[in-house]
């Protein structure tokens, strides 16, 4: 089995040299668990609006992990905020391959990949950059409830 960590290791030091990274994203990880945010999104405590993934025990055992979107207790306004984002991508995201939108407690929509080792890295490289498409609508969100 791969190591888990260098694979998120790997993922945050592309995603740290990506042309579009010095315009305010910033990341924290913690291991086996990834989250990419704006640092305008509230989750300097990792519990605002934030991109997340992780692999841990329970994902392995499935063989299958979520990439999703969420807004947790340090989003201002969080239902509010998820109801108008999801005004303006709701329609969006249904259309992308295998993505549910959830859009109840902190969950907004995600993604479960299968467990696959082959191009990992460029699999959840490739998830991030889709679900970076949202950011403008994001802060537009948090700009009418906050």
């Amino acid at each position: 089995m791969k190591d888990i960590k260098k694979v998120f290791r790997n993922l945050e030091q592309t995603l740290r040299q990506s042309s579009w990274f010095n315009d305010g994203w910033e990341i924290y990880n913690r291991g086996p668990y990834i989250q990419l945010y704006k640092e305008t999104w509230y989750n300097h405590n990792q519990g605002g609006v934030h991109f997340e993934t992780y692999i841990e025990g329970p994902q392995i055992q499935k063989k299958a992990f979520p990439v999703c979107l969420h807004a947790e207790e340090d989003c201002p306004n969080q239902q509010a905020f998820i109801q108008a984002f999801l005004a303006l991508e709701e329609e969006r995201i249904s259309n992308w391959k295998d993505y549910k939108v959830i859009g109840e407690g902190h969950d907004i929509c995600y993604r479960s990949l299968p467990l696959n080792f082959k191009n990992l890295e460029q699999r959840l490289l490739e998830e991030f950059n889709r679900l970076r498409q949202l950011e403008t609508s994001i802060e537009n969100a948090l700009r009418q409830v906050a």
